[in-house]
């Protein structure tokens, strides 16, 4: 009779943990499609459509590359989770120190292949030469501060597998805001137009990593001393890393280009139904931010649930997060049914693109409800390192994409694309739903420190 009480207040306590992690991660998390969506607002207000087109489909450019290699993000707060669950506080400094390395090469590769990356994007992307024109010129200048974008992902995954959520909200919280002042000041100010915009994420973006290094040496100074040498380049640890991070980037790779596709086929259609969509997706991608504050609860604490192989804890984590993450995303859908006319009128003054906005409306308030579970169950297979099941889901998910977008473009224009990121959602949702069992009974026959 006693373990009922006894239940409950652990359920409590992993509720209360929960929103201890997600509250601040969904608070700065949306920080960052507000940026998205205060810089379509800063050319939505510019005299032609082709503003907006431009902003879209250059950030949609780095949306693909920074969100291919966000794999560091999610590749550090699983294991760093599992080595403070274990008490290894050895490898979670080397996993720091690891990913920043990693994260260095990336952005110097990114710099080096800066033209040819802008040239095979252009050449598949079919938009009018006034939106290719300009984007490229963002696409040229943003490119800069790549090393800083995905260094920054490293400190916020390895802060978030610490469990401490503060530090990542102070960073993009200051980021943010950094960008927006800039943003208005070199558009507005100086009138640099969509140059002005990249310039601003430049700036922006190594403020925060320099901040960012600043609560690195303050973090690793206050942990425990470790039990012995920091070994970052441990043969065995380098591999599973490079394991993971491989696994989670074809996952995202699949997932970026789904978006990318979302607004190249938009152009297709034309600089109208580009910039509708364009205005359109910071809502996904407020959704997508918002509801990965859950992902990332899931992964702290399943992540720690699993370094501990504590199967009672890991149940509970999944349980609470899905419970919590339903409950919020059909508030959100609810939001934007309400509050989404008056949304567009204020991100754009140009009337033909605000009316096809809002004839694609029911899109977006309908979305939450059918993402979250894709979203949510990342969070716990990150968390337990599953990273091989996530990767597989997404790549049929994808080729489910293809096929949907092929059929249904052809016959229904924008609907059809809509209607095929729709599906995508769904079907990532569905099959970790499905593989979850299997999941469920590897962590409790103690194979937890595995990755599938």
């Amino acid at each position: 009779m006693k373990t009922e009480p006894s239940a409950s207040k652990a359920d409590k306590n992993v509720h209360r943990r929960i929103w201890w992690m997600a509250g601040p991660i969904i608070f700065s998390n949306i920080t960052v499609p507000l940026l998205g969506l205060v810089d379509t607002a800063v050319v939505g207000h510019l005299p032609e459509a082709y503003y907006i087109g431009a902003v879209g489909l250059g950030a949609m450019l780095f949306n693909f590359i920074y969100h291919a290699f966000n794999c560091l993000r999610m590749g550090t707060t699983g294991p760093t989770a599992q080595a403070l669950g274990a008490g290894n506080f050895t490898e979670v400094r080397a996993l720091i120190g690891r990913a920043l390395i990693l994260a260095t090469i990336i952005g110097a590769g990114l710099i080096l292949l800066q033209l040819p990356i802008v040239w095979a994007a252009f050449w598949y992307i079919e938009a009018s030469a006034e939106v290719e024109h300009l984007a490229e010129r963002y696409f040229l200048i943003r490119v800069w501060a790549a090393p800083a974008a995905i260094a920054s992902y490293a400190i916020i995954g390895w802060f978030y597998g610490l469990e401490d959520a503060k530090v990542p909200l102070i960073l993009q919280l200051i980021v943010n805001a950094i960008n927006i002042v800039l943003d208005l000041l070199f558009v507005f100010g100086f009138g640099w137009g969509v140059e002005g915009v990249a310039a601003a994420s430049v700036i922006a973006e190594y403020s925060g990593l320099i901040l960012g290094i600043v609560f690195v040496r303050k973090r690793l100074a206050s942990l425990p001393k470790s039990a012995g040498p920091i070994q970052l380049f441990d043969a065995v640890q380098m591999r599973r890393m490079l394991s993971i991070n491989r696994d989670i980037f074809f996952r995202t790779l699949c997932v970026v280009s789904v978006s990318a596709m979302f607004l190249a086929k938009s152009a297709q259609l034309g600089d109208l139904p580009l910039a509708a969509n364009q205005i359109l997706a910071n809502f996904l991608f407020i959704t997508s931010y918002g509801l990965d504050g859950f992902a990332h609860a899931a992964e702290t604490l399943v992540g720690q649930a699993v370094g501990a192989r504590d199967r009672s804890a890991f149940s509970r984590a999944v349980r609470s997060t899905l419970i919590w993450a339903g409950v919020v995303a059909a508030l959100n859908g609810l939001v934007y049914w309400l509050v989404g006319p008056w949304l567009i009128t204020v991100i754009t003054s140009i009337e033909p693109v605000q009316e096809l906005a809002m004839k694609y409306l029911l899109w977006v308030a309908l979305m939450p409800a059918v993402s979250v579970w894709a979203y949510t169950y990342d969070g716990i297979y990150l968390g337990a390192t599953r990273t091989k099941v996530m990767r597989n889901t997404v790549i049929i998910a994808f080729l489910a994409f293809l096929g949907v977008l092929h059929v249904l473009m052809p016959l229904y224009g924008n609907a059809g694309i809509w209607a095929a990121m729709t599906f995508f959602l769904c079907f990532r949702g569905a099959g970790l739903a499905l593989y979850y069992p299997k999941l469920l009974r590897s962590v409790t026959d103690s194979n937890a420190g595995k990755s599938a």
